[in-house]
């Protein structure tokens, strides 16, 4: 064991060495002197000295390596997740996702996955590269198997952003209301699309589909840095930062890491708040003022690069830059201004044509929590396997949520050491009452409390937390006997229960993350059919689908009308359900040669009108058959995907 370490040689800002013989750097500039700093409200308590406790943890025995059995379970879980990408069938998704479609190796390699993180995780003599290794590989096994398996990207939506790059480049700039309708409000938050143009152009490639499957995997990368800057700001102890790592990936099950600019804007949302916590604090403002300006340029740029690329980002970093205000350590009020004051400026610019358009509906949703978290018509899940994937996305989450109050009952170190980093976790709350933001808010939430809500969850999870200076103080009263009782409960309920809480979540966000593939996921044949469709199609012709759950379905939104009938009132959805074909035909008539008027039914609309509780697959089928039976419509291409059809033009009678 490691001699008794007394406060006073805590005091140094030096580098001190872990419990397990390795050198690990202080966390953070104020770790130091805030200990000692009188300026603090806190500066008194024990919980503000550096947290480094390995204590509970044999030292490994100097000059002898740890051996190397770390590696077997990582390639093991690597090797099942191998051999079951190759013996998964993806052509026939039922309502369970890929859930039921993969290999059971997949969950076993999960299991072997996470049970060796945890051993290792928790082994003093390991360096942390393992538990870098085993996170990475979980990152894999999660966010790389879908792109691995499914031949074309998820996502209506990821489809959609890659229309709105292709305009982008086809128009070589931004446009207004009146030339692309809605679709202008892309062009109001460029950032994004214009990043993906660029990056199109330096690729040589000719769409951004041809690498936006791989979007989930390398926007959760790009939020481990952020991650691990936070998580040591606030603790040495690399088995509470790697825990915390590993439940935040398992617990953002939320869907935002696909191909859009929230995946970005949230990544950049996560690097200030890791810059703001690690550079901000009032002994590193007093320490390097000079220093202090270059890291105010640093999150500025970031703020831009917010701003300028989504709606909601920057609301969400105001609010938690403004509840770090409430800390003493963190009362510095350059980081909210200039948030604040580079978001008024692109709202009072670039943005206002659409906020002012939406901000009689965004007036009237302040305050109305209940109408903001509800789904609505088109949301609700329906039949047993999308109302199984919702169960075990809110359990996932609401897990996470208990461990993480948990965790901040029961170690008081942290709850005080890690103040700030609480305050973040619950500053989002307040934008219930903001807005339903599309149904969506309450996921938006979740989202942004995650990386606190993750770091107290972990807590929960390992054992309680004492400073350096306590252990000390204990080891020099002789108190060995109860120090020996923790080391023989090692390998007992604090090692199993734990591990039992990792695993079950772990294997609960598949369902959560991936039951809803069906919905998401677009064969070959489907994309081929809608590209047949833009292909032929007139500029001014009309689309008509039941929903717009298909690919490409934004494609040449500038020249071409989309109608979808199921976000039409449900009065008239009644009426194309007792009489389709005639319906229909008089919604699409009226357009003017040689523009064409098409009908387009396919399976992404048929599970997501299934699984949403919009219309059932009797309502579908009937449709299509009216469809196909009536004399004013011709069938134009069909395949195993969908069915495509042509109104018959008599006449070029407008509207």
């Amino acid at each position: 064991m490691r001699p008794p370490v007394t406060p006073r040689e805590r005091s140094t800002p030096e580098p001190t060495p872990a419990r397990d013989g390795a050198t690990t750097p202080g966390s953070g500039p104020e770790t130091a002197s805030q200990s000692s700093s009188p300026s603090s409200s806190e500066s008194s308590s024990p919980a503000h000295e550096p947290v480094t406790d390995l204590s509970d943890l044999p030292a490994a025995r100097s000059g002898r390596r740890a051996p190397a059995w770390p590696g077997v379970p990582l390639l093991v879980a690597l090797a099942l997740w191998a051999y079951a990408v190759r013996h998964t069938d993806v052509s026939r998704l039922d309502d369970y996702g890929l859930v039921s479609a993969l290999h059971p190796a997949f969950w076993a390699g999960l299991a072997v996955l996470t049970t060796g993180f945890w051993f290792t995780v928790r082994d003093a003599r390991r360096p942390g590269a393992w538990s870098a290794a085993y996170v990475l590989g979980l990152l894999v096994m999660e966010r790389a198997t879908q792109a691995v398996l499914y031949p074309t990207p998820l996502y209506a939506w990821a489809w959609k952003h890659e229309a709105v790059i292709d305009h982008l480049l086809t128009a070589g700039g931004l446009q207004t209301a009146d030339q692309v309708g809605d679709m202008a409000v892309y062009d109001q938050w460029p950032g994004f699309f214009a990043a993906q143009a660029a990056l199109q152009r330096l690729l040589g490639v000719d769409s951004a589909a041809m690498f936006m499957a791989w979007w989930p995997l390398v926007s959760s990368l790009m939020l481990l840095l952020p991650l691990l800057l936070i998580y040591r700001t606030f603790t040495e102890d690399r088995r509470l930062i790697w825990t915390a790592v590993w439940l935040f990936y398992v617990a953002n099950w939320v869907g935002q890491d696909y191909f859009s600019p929230q995946s970005v804007a949230y990544a950049l949302h996560v690097g200030v708040l890791a810059v703001v916590l690690r550079r901000f604090g009032r002994s590193a403002v007093r320490r390097g003022r000079p220093r202090q300006a270059v890291w105010t340029v640093v999150i500025t740029v970031l703020i831009v690069a917010i701003v300028i690329s989504h709606q909601l980002t920057p609301g969400m970093l105001a609010v938690c830059l403004l509840a770090l205000c409430l800390s003493r350590r963190y009362r510095d009020w350059v980081p909210l201004a200039t948030t604040v004051v580079i978001f008024l400026a692109w709202c009072l610019t670039a943005a206002l044509p659409f906020l002012s358009a939406a901000m009689p509906d965004m007036i009237r949703s302040i305050g109305d929590v209940g109408a903001n978290v509800e789904t609505g018509y088109g949301a609700t899940p329906t039949g047993a396997g999308a109302i199984a994937t919702s169960w075990a996305a809110r359990l996932l989450s609401g897990s996470v949520l208990l461990l993480a109050a948990v965790g901040v009952l029961r170690q008081r170190v942290l709850r005080h050491r890690a103040r700030p980093l609480l305050l973040v976790a619950a500053a989002p709350l307040p934008m219930f009452a903001a807005s339903s933001y599309g149904s969506e808010m309450i996921f938006r939430v979740l989202l942004f409390m995650l990386p606190g809500a993750a770091f107290f969850a972990a807590a929960a999870l390992l054992p309680k937390v004492r400073t350096l200076a306590a252990d000390a103080a204990e080891q020099e009263a002789g108190n060995r006997q109860a120090t020996g009782s923790a080391k023989a409960r090692r390998w007992g309920i604090g090692t199993w229960v734990p591990l039992a809480a990792l695993l079950g979540g772990t294997l609960a966000f598949v369902p959560a993350y991936s039951g809803k593939d069906r919905i998401n996921y677009f064969p070959p044949q489907e994309v081929a059919l809608v590209r047949q469709l833009f292909d032929q199609a007139p500029e001014g012709s009309l689309i008509v689908a039941a929903n717009r759950n298909y690919p490409d379905a934004y494609a040449s939104y500038w020249n071409i009308d989309h109608y979808w009938f199921l976000d039409d009132a449900r009065s008239h959805v009644d009426k194309i359900v007792r009489e389709p074909a005639a319906t229909l035909a008089d919604d699409m008539a009226g357009v003017e040669r040689p523009a064409r008027a098409y009908f387009l039914l396919t399976q992404g609309q048929l599970a997501n009108s299934e699984m949403n509780g919009q219309l059932d697959k009797a309502q579908l089928d009937r449709i299509r058959t009216s469809v196909a039976a009536s004399p004013r419509f011709r069938l134009v291409a069909e395949n195993g995907a969908g069915w495509l059809y042509e109104l018959k033009q008599s006449g070029g009678a407008k509207r």
